[in-house]
This record gives C-alpha cells, sequence and structure tokens, in this order.
C-alpha cells in the first residue's frame, strides 16, 4: 500500500459567477488526506463543506490552486471505487432498488453481479436496513434513504470515504448506530473517512477537526502529516 497521502490540495479555491457577482466558496485550502484518517469537516452552514468534499472527491474541479490525489491515481480513475461520497440530499437512483443501488459501484468496477450483491447485502446488514433490498427509494423515509446512500458509499471498499451530513436525518439514538456503522466499515476496509457534520456527538467520534468559516479551511491535528 503507498505510503503517501491519499489526497493533497494546495491553495485550493472555488469560485461560483451569481450573476454580476462572484463568490468563493472555497478559498487558499491546503491540506492533506492520510490513509486511515478520521476527519470531521465542522463549520456554519454555507461555509464551504460541501463545496470542500465535492472538490476532494473530483465531483467539481478548483478555480484556483491544486489537487491531487497521490495513493489514488489520476482524476478519472477515483470513482467509483477510489473514493464513495454519500451526499446530502437524495441521490439514490430512483429506477433501481435498494440492493441495485449499492451493487452498482462493484458492478461498474467489473465485479459479477451475484458477488456484487451479496457484498450489497453485507453492507445493508451493517446500515441496518437489509430488510428494505428489494424496495425503491422513493418508498424510503429519509432517514432510510440516507443509510442506503450510505452503504453505496462504501460499495467496493473504497479507500476514502467522504460523507455530507450523513446524520442529518437520523434521530439521536440511529445517529448513534449510523456513526458506529460507518467506523466499523472504515476500520475493516482501512479507508479513510471525511465527514462533514453539524453535530458535535458525531465530531467526537472522529479523531482530527477541521474547520471552515467563510470558505477557509483551519485544519488541526491529521492522522497522517506527510
Amino acid at each position: 500500500m503507498d505510503d503517501g497521502p491519499l489526497v493533497r490540495g494546495a491553495h485550493l479555491g472555488r469560485t461560483y459567477a451569481m450573476g454580476d457577482q462572484r463568490m468563493e466558496a472555497v478559498r487558499d485550502a491546503t491540506f492533506s488526506i492520510g490513509p486511515l484518517a478520521r476527519i470531521a469537516l465542522v463549520g456554519p452552514s454555507g461555509s464551504g463543506k460541501s463545496t470542500l468534499l465535492h472538490l476532494i472527491a473530483a465531483i467539481d474541479v478548483p478555480t484556483t490552486g491544486s489537487i491531487e490525489w497521490p495513493a489514488l491515481g489520476d482524476r478519472a480513475s477515483l470513482r467509483p471505487g477510489r473514493i464513495g461520497v454519500a451526499f446530502q440530499g437524495p441521490s439514490l437512483l430512483p429506477s433501481l432498488t435498494v440492493l441495485e443501488n449499492v451493487a452498482l459501484p462493484m458492478i461498474l468496477a467489473g465485479r459479477p453481479e451475484s458477488e456484487a450483491s451479496t457484498s450489497a447485502v453485507d453492507l445493508l446488514d451493517v446500515f441496518d436496513v437489509s430488510t428494505l433490498v428489494d424496495r425503491l427509494p422513493e418508498d424510503l423515509s429519509g432517514g432510510q434513504a440516507q443509510r442506503v446512500a450510505l452503504a453505496r458509499a462504501f460499495s467496493g471498499a473504497p479507500r476514502l470515504v467522504l460523507a455530507d451530513e450523513p446524520t442529518g436525518q437520523q434521530d439521536r439514538e440511529n445517529a448513534d448506530r449510523v456513526m458506529e456503522a460507518i467506523l466499523t466499515v472504515a476500520d475493516l476496509d482501512l479507508a479513510a473517512v471525511v465527514i462533514a457534520t453539524h453535530d458535535t456527538d458525531v465530531a467526537s467520534r472522529l479523531q482530527a477537526r477541521w474547520q471552515m468559516q467563510d470558505g477557509a479551511l483551519r485544519v488541526g491535528a491529521v492522522a497522517w502529516s506527510g
């Protein structure tokens, strides 16, 4: 396994045009994410947390600065497979069942459908939604859909999982269970985890805390310091 960082960003910025104005969602962010990192990304709504996750996942492209994935490969090879993402909003494919949604990343990565389905059921069981395998996303509650999306983020054992408010649709008891499931699977898969959250209980379960305010990132202690 490569000992280098999974992700490295240098003076990263993302600016969006809004009519005649420009909105700086992320500005001058420098960071690295090492193997097995457990990072809470905290800050108020609108501070740039989701944008930073999208840049890390290569879903968005920075306006300034640079980002690279030394231990993961080039941008085109990151998803599906090496980075898993659980978005804040609904993201399940509406025409696929719960089982098909979670198995899809593995199938796209070349695993046999039967093997992918078996692994998908195992993941759904960890997130306590294995009884929902045949349901469509429209038949799920918000909390159930969120847990299915988390299972899908871990599908195929990615090296890095990014989760945006993964307990936002859960009550306190289920939020604790969701965090336990995330950390359990991450430990088994030897995956790094970055979680954007407003929940102080969630943040307290992770080893490092990164703070965002008005697009600026302040990095605390991290699990790897390359």
